[in-house]
């Protein structure tokens, strides 16, 4: 009787430890991925189709890219089903580290915003003294504009600059796409009305467009990229060694490299600067 009891706890005990190594190796398995919640500027622009095959290679790493608006990707940290955010929405990024959900926001590069629209210029606002004046003459004139209307980084900045404006956009001239950026582009080229782009999605689709770069060159039209590895604290499953691994590879003179250039060949100019090295 003692053998057999002796025999049913060895077996036992392997089965347990088969349990215990097959969850392990789950566990291993599902830790080489990276979860990346970022705005659709860097996945349009095909920056990340670049960096993120290099990163990779370099790591094993495979990382699984969720490209939304700021808004949402800051949502997705918020509730843990993200490991890291490559995002460009300063204030509300701020607002997400200093409340604890992210583990420390690195702005890296940068590009800006510019307003587009038909060659036309209806509401002529090629020559407007500000960015403020550009949007009091599209909403004086009535000129046709289409909102992202997504709570994306664009979207959050869009509706600052109409407040700061003393403006409330609203009435048949004003339209939503609820839609990223380069669907945005599409949409307004099609309906030849103004919208708010970040220049590097704009001269990457500019082939395909019928719009024109208007107005640029405010300072309130700076467009700031950050990284930011989400709180591990957050959920069990959060891959904090992969998030610090890609914010790490991003803010190296390897990807710098790439950054500085990205672009330039083909558009003239890139389409990222850098904002350290």
């Amino acid at each position: 009787m003692n053998i057999f009891a002796g025999l049913f706890a060895l077996l036992l005990s392997f089965s347990i430890f088969g349990a215990l190594a097959e969850t392990a190796a789950t566990q291993a398995v599902t830790n080489t991925t990276v979860i990346l919640a970022t705005t659709t500027s860097t996945q349009d622009s095909g920056l990340l189709d670049v960096l993120v095959p290099m990163f990779e290679k370099k790591t094993g790493y495979v990382v699984k890219t969720i490209a939304v608006g700021t808004g949402q990707a800051l949502a997705m940290g918020r509730r843990g089903d993200a490991d890291v955010l490559l995002v460009h929405a300063p204030a509300e990024e701020e607002k997400f580290v200093a409340e604890g959900h992210g583990a420390k926001r690195e702005p890296f590069m940068f590009n800006d915003f510019v307003l587009i629209g038909p060659a036309g210029d209806p509401a002529k606002i090629a020559k407007a003294p500000s960015v403020a004046e550009a949007l009091r003459q599209i909403v004086a004139s009535q000129a046709l504009f289409l909102s992202r209307g997504d709570n994306s980084g664009t979207h959050i900045l869009e509706k600052q600059l109409w407040t700061e404006s003393g403006l409330q956009p609203g009435g048949a001239w004003y339209q939503q796409s609820g839609q990223g950026m380069g669907q945005t582009l599409v949409i307004a080229s099609e309906k030849r009305a103004y919208a708010l782009s970040d220049r590097g999605t704009y001269l990457s689709l500019k082939k395909r467009l019928e719009l024109n770069i208007l107005f640029q060159g405010d300072p309130k039209l700076l467009n700031i990229y950050s990284v930011i590895p989400v709180n591990p604290q957050k959920s069990s499953s959060i891959n904090s060694a992969g998030a610090q691994a890609f914010s790490a590879f991003v803010l190296s003179q390897e990807a710098f490299r790439v950054i500085e250039t990205y672009g330039r060949e083909k558009y003239g100019e890139p389409l990222f600067r850098l904002m350290k090295k």
